[in-house]
């Protein structure tokens, strides 16, 4: 595969121009050679390497984490346990997360329906956003 101008590489990864060089200044994707008049030729790997931040990204990884990952993807020490472990924490985060919009969507589903007719003053929703109703 011949080597891929900005675009070409942003169009098949399916993100933007701007995508491409913010993870290039970050450190996530190496900074390619250039033409002699400057422009980027980035090899069919930099597309790879772009589908796997995506991924990453779409189970919740940030862009430190994702960092981390490649690392030890590129890694020739890195064992499988190194990984487990970081995905280990984020799966931990999540859960806790999941927990807090549980919480979340328990309390306002409890007010929408004590909530219905009347003047808004009296509206629970309303009572509790100024901490005169049951818990926040």
């Amino acid at each position: 595969m011949a080597p891929l101008t900005i675009g070409q590489l942003a169009r098949r990864a399916g993100v933007g121009i701007e995508t491409v060089r913010f993870y290039e200044r970050q450190g996530l994707l190496p900074k390619p050679p250039r033409t002699p008049s400057g422009y980027r030729q980035y090899s069919p790997e930099a597309l790879g390497r772009l589908a796997f931040i995506g991924r990453a990204k779409g189970l919740g990884f940030a862009l430190r984490e994702i960092a981390e990952l490649l690392a030890l993807d590129e890694s020739r020490d890195a064992t499988c346990d190194d990984v487990k472990r970081r995905a280990q924490v984020k799966l931990t985060e999540i859960e806790a997360q999941l927990a807090e919009l549980t919480r979340v969507r328990d309390t306002l589903k409890g007010l929408v329906g004590a909530c219905g007719g009347g003047p808004a003053r009296n509206c629970p929703v309303l009572r509790n956003l100024k901490g005169e109703g049951s818990e926040a």
